[in-house]
């Protein structure tokens, strides 16, 4: 597979994981979790640590790009390089630095990597739906359920009708039964989620209502859904690095406001002005 030389070596793997082969997309999967590996191990290690054999190690960099295992590596060895020379100082300290030029560099690569396979109109057609629904829904679990509340607060600035689930009190289904035909509706769908999501996202579409899904899960392409978002995580520590998912939230809700028409104007000014008349902020 033909490769733009200057594209990084995640943006590579995560281009081609719908292309894959289930142990190929298996290797990808390991790693995506923890991208800087590659740099230090060999192939067989490398195999042997995702469950593959050295056959599939050598065509997955090829399908990616590289004519050699041994140049992919060179390759993401130069990019830690890169990332590493921000914090390259002298004396005390040496190991926090080079463990936060880890975590800058990882982030640098999950914001590349999100930002470069978001599609504008797929973008524009979601933030529309979301300003025009009757009502938007915004859901999300564990780790998700932190990205709803962020999203679903910063547009209520804008709209009305705007419900983040689960709601403290009630089972899901006494909400998802009040969803309607002409509502929007996102799912944050993050890897290691409960098992009701796996199902939710088809129950979702059975409302009628125009879903977008929002994440990492393996298989996001295969979910149904009006619009996928990916969204990578990988990091160089024990955690999910969801910087590029907070991007998204961010990315979204900045097109809302701008997007809005004089009726989300005028909600914006009364909240301003609700807020100086009670004080709070």
């Amino acid at each position: 597979m033909a490769s733009d030389p200057s594209t990084s070596f995640v943006s590579r793997v995560q281009s081609a994981l719908e292309t894959l082969h289930p142990s190929e997309r298996r290797l990808a999967e390991a790693i995506l979790n923890f991208p800087g590996q590659i740099a230090s191990y060999t192939a067989t290690e490398l195999a042997q640590m995702a469950g593959v054999s050295n056959a599939t190690v050598t065509r997955f960099v090829r399908k990616i790009g590289y004519g050699s295992f041994e140049e992919a590596r060179q390759a993401v060895r130069s990019e830690q390089s890169a990332g590493a020379a921000l914090f390259r100082v002298d004396g005390a300290g040496d190991e926090l630095k080079t463990e936060l030029a880890g975590h800058l560099e990882q982030s640098l690569v999950n914001l590349e990597q999100t930002l470069s396979l978001v599609e504008p109109g797929t973008l524009d057609a979601l933030v529309d739906r979301m300003l025009n629904a009757p009502r938007l829904w915004v859901l999300g679990f564990r780790a998700g359920q932190s990205f709803a509340r962020y999203l679903g607060w910063q547009v209520l600035q804008v709209r009305s009708e705007v419900t983040v689930l689960p709601r403290d009190g009630e089972t899901l289904a006494e909400s998802v039964a009040a969803i309607q035909p002409e509502d929007c509706v996102i799912l944050f769908v993050l890897r290691r989620p409960p098992r009701i999501v796996v199902d939710l996202p088809e129950q979702l579409r059975a409302t009628g209502a125009s879903v977008a899904l929002i994440g990492d899960l393996p298989g996001l392409q295969d979910l149904p859904s009006r619009w996928r978002v990916a969204c990578a995580t990988g990091s160089s520590g024990p955690l999910f690095n969801h910087v590029g998912v907070m991007a998204i939230c961010n990315l979204l809700a900045s097109r809302a406001v701008e997007q809005m028409g004089p009726e989300a104007r005028r909600r914006l000014s009364r909240i301003e002005s609700l807020h100086e008349t009670l004080g709070e902020l």
